[in-house]
């Protein structure tokens, strides 16, 4: 009937393909069931050994970075500069993104030596010839980029673990495709082997 609202069908079950090849069929082959439990022993593996990967990985890391932001606290240190030219204007001034934009602009500082140098710095937009800024300098006297703080380090660390954790995949995916690839060579040999032998026997008289 017409706006009859049909009734709700059972719903069906999603197919359970992952395991295939440990299942019990009569297509089943040896090198099926192998590639099978290679692929368990892969998955089981990569779960294993993620979590190891990201801690020691993460922790190298951490101690790297903290050890880069102790020898730049040892070699950096701040001066003030001297704008020797007017920073450009943004176009939409006091706007967000004017707030966050930084100009390369020429200024004059003294080094830790006390040798008086110029170079440029990001300057934020419109400041005027003549003002000051806060730079970081290195030990040859070039201007820098503050030591790390702690905050840096920890997402450096953070991302060189989620790094291994995606390397620990990308190698177990690596092996499985290799393996695969083995024993479908190995299929296609018996397979020619096979018909090499039963070929004669469908070859019909003349």
């Amino acid at each position: 009937m017409p706006g009859r609202t049909p009734p709700p069908q059972p719903a069906q079950e999603l197919p359970r393909v992952a395991l295939w090849r440990l299942r019990r069929n009569s297509l089943r082959r040896r090198s099926d069931r192998l590639q099978g439990w290679i692929g368990l022993g892969l998955i089981l593996a990569a779960l294993a050994a993620t979590p190891a990967a990201v801690f020691l990985v993460g922790d190298a890391a951490r101690q790297h970075y903290t050890r880069t932001a102790e020898h730049q606290a040892e070699t950096r240190h701040r001066t003030t500069a001297v704008l020797l030219e007017d920073a450009r204007r943004h176009p939409e001034p006091g706007s967000a993104e004017a707030r966050k934009t930084r100009y390369a602009t020429k200024v004059r500082f003294t080094d830790s030596q006390g040798h008086a140098r110029t170079a440029t710095a990001d300057v934020e937009p419109a400041k005027p010839k003549g003002s000051t800024i806060r730079v970081w300098t290195d030990t040859d006297g070039q201007i820098t980029t503050p030591p790390l703080d702690h905050s840096q380090i920890r997402s450096r660390a953070l991302g060189s673990g989620i790094i291994a954790a995606l390397g620990v995949h990308a190698t177990a995916a690596a092996v499985y495709g290799i393996a695969s690839r083995v024993l479908h060579r190995h299929n296609l040999a018996a397979w020619d082997t096979a018909w090499a032998e039963t070929a004669p026997r469908w070859t019909t008289s003349p």
